[in-house]
């Protein structure tokens, strides 16, 4: 059954919210209440930024607490068309299928979660969450209930990392907070694309090349609408640092489980890219 939770204590942690009771008792109530609404306002009264997180940074309850969509039909339509036009920008782009298919491969599974943040920052889509709980699995075996569902406690079917997800938000407001234009947001879909990281790639000073290529377009293009402001290109490329930084898995979980069940986002994403390995 579902239970509010005031927003004043929805960031509070939880060990200390339990603290006085029993070992025992903790652990057969842990999340107790099933699942409880996001509340948290990031336009609140207390003069926090949206993309400062009000959660503690040292206790590891975050890093256990799952969140799924609070309207999962409304927003996973925004999220599908965000990622075809993801699809699209990469689709429309000559120098990348000019490239082997082992370094397509390699580039759109490394890099399509940080391009589909960017196309979610671009197109200003916000979502709102709802956390989800479980019951323990010695609450389980106490109880004499069904072992299957806690098999599955860290599976797909307990939705996303709050921490993850909280992750993703607080870098959306940092993108919309630094009012990016849609130049900007394709120069910086050509930086991350192109993106080769440690991987080894057949054509590496090529790729290297084209993402060289796209930050001196970005840096061109800051410099003669901002008056030559390149602190702007400085904070544009720490957050370029944060995209990296990007769970590809809660993207999946939060944003596309809902839709594609147990199918794998990986394999229709290279079909759609008509990029056909020998293991599809």
């Amino acid at each position: 059954m579902a239970t509010e939770i005031p927003a004043e204590k929805f960031w509070k942690c939880q060990c200390e919210t339990h603290r006085a009771k029993s070992i025992l008792y903790q652990i057969l109530n842990r999340e107790d209440g099933g699942e409880a609404e996001w509340h948290q306002q990031y336009r609140g009264t207390s003069g926090t930024s949206p993309h400062c997180s009000t959660g503690s940074k040292s206790c590891s309850c975050v890093n256990r607490r799952r969140v799924v969509l609070k309207t999962p039909e409304a927003t996973c339509r925004r999220a599908s068309e965000v990622l075809l036009k993801t699809l699209t920008f990469i689709r429309n782009l000559p120098s990348f299928y000019h490239m082997p298919l082992e370094d397509q491969l390699v580039l759109i599974q490394r890099n399509w979660a940080p391009l589909f943040v960017l196309g979610m920052a671009q197109e200003g889509v916000d979502f709102d969450l709802r956390e989800i709980s479980a019951p323990s699995l010695l609450k389980k075996i106490l109880l004499n209930q069904s072992l299957t569902a806690g098999s599955e406690l860290g599976g797909s079917s307990l939705g996303a990392s709050l921490a993850e997800v909280e992750k993703m938000k607080n870098l959306l407001w940092k993108f919309w907070d630094l009012d990016i234009s849609a130049k900007e947001y394709a120069y910086l879909k050509g930086i991350i694309l192109f993106n080769s990281g440690c991987h080894a790639l057949k054509c590496l000073p090529y790729v290297q090349t084209l993402q060289q290529e796209a930050q001196q377009a970005l840096m061109e293009f800051i410099s003669t609408m901002f008056n030559r402001n390149l602190g702007r290109f400085a904070w544009i490329r720490q957050l370029i640092t944060f995209l990296q930084d990007i769970d590809a898995d809660a993207i999946e979980e939060l944003f596309f489980r809902p839709v594609l069940g147990a199918a794998t986002l990986n394999v229709l994403l290279l079909e759609t890219l008509q990029i056909k390995p020998d293991w599809l």
